[in-house]
C-alpha cells in the first residue's frame, strides 16, 4: 500500500510557467490513493485553467480569496479554513519568488496564503523562478525563514529555464514532489517537544598561514535542515555552525566557529544541556602543525614546496559520545566503500546510537542526497531526495529511538 493511499493533499498553485505540470502532479498523487484538491492563486489562472484542474482532481477548485466571486464554496468564506483542517498535507507547485516572499512573511492576501497560514498540515514548497532571482540573498532568506517555521523545500532543480537561461530555479519534477510526499507523511510526526538538540553543520577551515589553510567541500544543507527539522518537532535547537554556510534557520540559537578546535569548545560549552547531539559536520581530521602568522612566500623557492606537518584533530562525535551520561548521539559518515559496513564500524567504535552514511559523491554541496541510517540492529535506507526531507524523515528516526531509549 502507497504511504499515500487515503490521505489529503492540498495543492497550492502559483503563477508560474511551471503550472502547467501540476495536472500531472494532481494525477499522479490520485493514482497511488490520495485525495487531491486544488487552491490556485488569482495569477495562477494565467498559466491554467481551474477547470483543467477540477477535470483531474474530481473537485472544484478554489481560485483567488475565499469567498470571492466565483469561489466554488458559493461565497463561504471560511473555504480556506475548511480546506486547512481537511488537509493531511499542502504542496504548494510552482513556489514563485513573490508566493515564497508572502508566506515567509505570514501574508493571507489570497487563497493560496490564506490556506498555508491558517492549516496544521505539514508544507511542503516547492520553488521555481529565474535562477538569478533564486540567488538573490532576499530569496535565499525567505526560504530559510519557511524552513524554520516547519516547511519542507524540495528543489528548486538546475536546467535550462523558460526566459532562457541556465541554472537552479527549475521547479522539481513531479515524480521527485510525489516522491517527497510519499517520504514526508511515511515518515510520521517527528515529536521533539520540551527536548534539547545540538547540531554541528559545515566544514572547518584550519589554518596554514595568514591566507591559506585546510577545509572541505561541505556546504552546510544538511547540517542546517537538520536543525530546522527538530525545530519542527519543537526542539530547542543549537546550532554549531562552521565557515562559509548559508544563513542558519533564524529559530535556531547559533555559534559561528571557523576551526574543528573552536567547534569543540563550542560544543563542549553547550552539550550537558543537550537531550540529542547531531554531528553533522565535516571536521578536518587534520590541522597544520604550526601554521604561520603571515603569509608563506614561494621568493626563491620555485618548484619547492615547503614541508607541512599535520596534527591530528579532536574527534568531536568520539568525545560527545564517551560523556556520562552522553545525550542521545547520532553522527555522520560520507564513504567511497561499503556503507553499512563502515557506519556500523564507527558506529561501535565511537559508541554511537545512529549513524547516517551517504555517498560523498551524493552529499556534498547539492540540494538533493541519499542516506543509510544504520545502528546495531540494521539498516534503513532514506532517498534519494531533497535533504529538507531527509531531515524530517531522520527526524522521525530519532524521535523514536530517542523515546525508545528514554521511555516516559
Amino acid at each position: 500500500m502507497s504511504p499515500l493511499d487515503g490521505k489529503r493533499i492540498v495543492l497550492g498553485v502559483g503563477g508560474g510557467i511551471a503550472a502547467y505540470k501540476i495536472p500531472d502532479l494532481a494525477r499522479r498523487l490520485s493514482e497511488v490513493g490520495a485525495e487531491v484538491r486544488a487552491v490556485m492563486s488569482e495569477s495562477a489562472a494565467a498559466f491554467i485553467t481551474p477547470l483543467t484542474l477540477q477535470a483531474v482532481t474530481g473537485h472544484p477548485v478554489t481560485k483567488g480569496w475565499p469567498g470571492a466571486a466565483g469561489s466554488p464554496a458559493g461565497g463561504d468564506a471560511m473555504e480556506h479554513i475548511s480546506l486547512a483542517r481537511w488537509a493531511d498535507l499542502v504542496i504548494v507547485a510552482p513556489a514563485t519568488a513573490n508566493l515564497m516572499a508572502r508566506l515567509a512573511a505570514g501574508a493571507a492576501d489570497d487563497a493560496v496564503t490564506a490556506l498555508c497560514l491558517a492549516t496544521c498540515a505539514p508544507l511542503i514548497v516547492a520553488p521555481a523562478m529565474n535562477v538569478r532571482m533564486w540567488a538573490h540573498p532576499a530569496t535565499r532568506a525567505n526560504a530559510l525563514t519557511l524552513q524554520a517555521n516547519g516547511a519542507a523545500l524540495v528543489g528548486p532543480a538546475r536546467g535550462a529555464q523558460a526566459c532562457g537561461e541556465f541554472g537552479d530555479g527549475r521547479m522539481s519534477e513531479v515524480a521527485e514532489l510525489a516522491a517527497a510526499a510519499a517520504a514526508l507523511l511515511s515518515a510520521g510526526a517527528a515529536s521533539l517537544a520540551g527536548l534539547r538538540v545540538m547540531v554541528t553543520a559545515g566544514p572547518t577551515y584550519e589554518p596554514l598561514d595568514a591566507v591559506r589553510g585546510l577545509t572541505n567541500r561541505s556546504s552546510g544543507k544538511m547540517g542546517h535542515a537538520v536543525a530546522a527539522a527538530a525545530i519542527a518537532a519543537g526542539a530547542r535547537t543549537t546550532l554549531i555552525n562552521g565557515p562559509g554556510t548559508p544563513p542558519p534557520p533564524p529559530a535556531a540559537r547559533v555559534y559561528n566557529i571557523t576551526t574543528g578546535r573552536e567547534m569543540l569548545a563550542a560544543v563542549e560549552g553547550e552539550v550537558d544541556a543537550a537531550d540529542i547531539f547531531i554531528g553533522v559536520a565535516a571536521v578536518a581530521d587534520f590541522r597544520p602543525g604550526a601554521p604561520r602568522a603571515g603569509k608563506m612566500k614561494r621568493g626563491a623557492n620555485v618548484g619547492r614546496a615547503p614541508a607541512i606537518s599535520l596534527a591530528a584533530n579532536p574527534d568531536i562525535i568520539k568525545t560527545v559520545a564517551a560523556r556520562d551520561p552522553a545525550p542521545f548521539t547520532v553522527g555522520f559518515a560520507a564513504e567511497t566503500g561499503d556503507l553499512v559496513r563502515r557506519a556500523r564500524a564507527k558506529l561501535r567504535a565511537k559508541k554511537l546510537d545512529l549513524v547516517c552514511a551517504n555517498r560523498i559523491a551524493d552529499a556534498i554541496g547539492g540540494d538533493s542526497s541519499a542516506l543509510t541510517v544504520v545502528d546495531q540492529d540494521g539498516a534503513e535506507q532514506l532517498g534519494p531526495g531533497a535533504k529538507t526531507i531527509l531531515a524530517r524523515q531522520l527526524m522521525a528516526i530519532v524521535a523514536r529511538r530517542y523515546h525508545a531509549k528514554h521511555p516516559g
